[in-house]
């Protein structure tokens, strides 16, 4: 069995060269083997969030890792969550709740007190938890946010954890990667970095080896192993959205948009329908032609108001009037059930600085935006064609909506959502509506599809999960992170 220490760092030498997926998958490789594992991240800068069962809120990827580790996603697994809600501000969530708005300048100066809740949270996890598995953020060669870093180095020399860095080749220039992030740091940050891990590798490594050797003998730092690059995996985005969501299929019987407004939210709603085998799902550009589908999806946003006032910008106002016209269908989540109604106000500048602004029409709904933000997991019933399916999901919003109509949603709790007059227009706050299979069913056919397949979300990600950490088995040398008893 592996002995492990109380805690390891993943930084990586960009954004998106693979931090979150090796925590991830990491923690799969110790909960198999017996080992009580969480992951953590103490700075997480994403509009991807999730409701903890603690009933704060946290990065999506963190919840996820959660899931890989097989325990319950808390608060303390990240810490510190920023929401960007402009090209400069952002809201601040600190252990679960939701704080005031700072420009970048505001939080470089919060940045010296955030170390203390930082350091709680993660000294709750390694009370709790055999081994913590940290998450970096963006780079730690990033040497102008250097000061009061809470998020890589800073974070590392504080805790005194050890690190391994990582590098996606797929980009190309790993060896500049890696090589350049370590000559950025000082000399107490190098000598806790314990080595290197390559990823998403392709083709024969005997190509590559030439490469690990003078890697390793210029920096004297081994490399962990070479990850190859894996496809087909569900695994929940951290923020971007991955570009092959984008690419428009065809052959498949439903068409579904998803037009992407400056500070789209959660979209990992719509994981289900990018997997399932009868939907071909298209994530729209800002300032792009609607494409023509069956279901136009407005996603979430931090920004509703803004989001809406791009929306109009791009013309999709105009295209979604026309696409129900022709007889589509348009559904809403969250933020954009709030677009769909008469009135969105705003009334304390939460989101931004403009107070009121109509809504597209669809819905009879008036929402106020509300200082206090709604964060509940919800079970219930979907009522849509005069039928019935099971539903769960889980709400992170601002807003308080007052709807008159047919509900969509009903609960122990009250409803949800609406459903407009001639039954073509539809929206709810619940996020994950799509990962409840029989209720996915539903709205697929309502949307037009006809014998809907069901797609069991918990077990393809469950799938997904095993394979990577089969794959980090194979590809890492264990024993360096962790000996051997």
């Amino acid at each position: 069995m592996l002995s492990t220490s109380k805690a390891l760092m993943v930084q990586g030498t960009t954004s998106d060269a693979g931090k979150s997926v090796l925590v991830a998958g990491l923690g799969r490789v110790l909960a198999r083997r017996g080992i009580s594992v969480a992951p953590f991240k103490s700075q997480n800068m994403a509009l991807n969030s999730a409701v903890t069962s603690d009933g704060g809120e946290i990065g999506r990827a963190q919840a996820f890792q959660a899931f890989a580790c097989g325990v319950e996603p808390t608060v303390h697994m990240n810490p510190i969550l920023l929401k960007p809600n402009s090209d400069c501000g952002a809201q601040i969530i600190v252990q679960g709740k939701a704080g005031e708005s700072m420009n970048a300048i505001g939080f470089k100066s919060y940045k010296q007190f955030a170390m203390k809740p930082v350091m709680e949270s993660f000294s709750i996890l390694q009370r709790q938890f055999e081994c913590v598995l940290i998450e970096g953020a963006g780079s730690p060669a990033e040497v102008n946010l250097r000061e009061n870093d809470i998020a890589n180095m800073g974070f590392a020399e504080e805790a005194d954890v050890p690190v391994i860095i990582v590098a996606d080749i797929d980009r190309g220039g790993v060896f500049a990667h890696l090589i350049g992030t370590l000559d950025c740091l000082s000399q107490s940050e190098r000598d806790r970095v314990i080595g290197f891990v390559i990823n998403r590798f392709r083709g024969d490594i005997s190509l590559l080896e030439p490469g690990l050797d003078w890697l390793e003998e210029r920096t004297g730092k081994p490399v962990i192993g070479v990850v190859p690059y894996l496809q087909g995996l569900m695994l929940d985005a951290e923020d971007a959205i991955d570009v092959s969501q984008v690419a428009l299929e065809s052959g498949k019987p439903l068409n579904v948009v998803v037009p992407v407004v400056p500070r789209i939210s959660n979209h990992t709603d719509f994981d289900v329908l990018r997997m399932h085998p009868q939907v071909n799902l298209q994530f729209a550009a800002p300032g792009k032609p609607l494409p023509a589908c069956d279901l136009i999806i407005l996603p979430g946003s931090k920004s509703v108001i803004s989001d809406l006032a791009s929306l109009r910008e791009y013309g999709w106002d105009q295209q979604i009037e026309k696409h129900l016209r022709y007889g589509g269908k348009v559904m809403g989540i969250c933020g954009g059930y709030q677009m769909l109604g008469r009135v969105i106000e705003d009334p304390h500048g939460i989101e931004g600085t403009c107070l009121r602004a109509e809504g597209l029409g669809y819905l009879d709904t008036h929402t106020i935006i509300e200082c206090e933000k709604v964060l509940t997991h919800s079970e219930g019933q979907l009522h849509l064609g005069g039928k019935v399916a099971p539903i769960f999901g889980y709400e992170i919003h601002m807003g308080v909506t007052e709807a008159v109509g047919d509900h969509l949603i009903s609960s122990v709790t009250g409803f949800d959502g609406l459903v407009n007059q001639d039954k073509n227009v539809i929206g709810s706050y619940w996020h994950g509506l799509f990962d409840s299979t029989e209720a996915c069913s539903l709205l697929l056919e309502w949307a037009g599809l006809d014998g809907a397949k069901q797609i069991d979300l918990v077990k393809e990600r469950e799938r997904s999960i095993n394979v990577l950490a089969d794959a980090l088995e194979a590809s890492l040398d264990l024993e360096k992170l962790w000996p051997l008893n």
